[in-house]
């Protein structure tokens, strides 16, 4: 698990916390949760948590 920032185009970025898997050999993305809306210490806290 990870936490990503997405940009997104005329609003700030999309921060999600995904998980990578595998499909075959394709490595694909699942967003677990949208964290977006939390304050940046908490997802600074989850980033050293994970």
């Amino acid at each position: 698990m990870y936490i990503e920032k997405v940009p997104n185009r005329n609003s700030p970025p999309a921060v999600l916390l995904r998980e990578s898997y595998r499909e075959g050999d394709q490595v694909k993305k699942r967003t677990l949760a949208n964290l977006s809306k939390l304050p940046d210490d908490i997802i600074d806290n989850l980033k050293l948590a994970l």
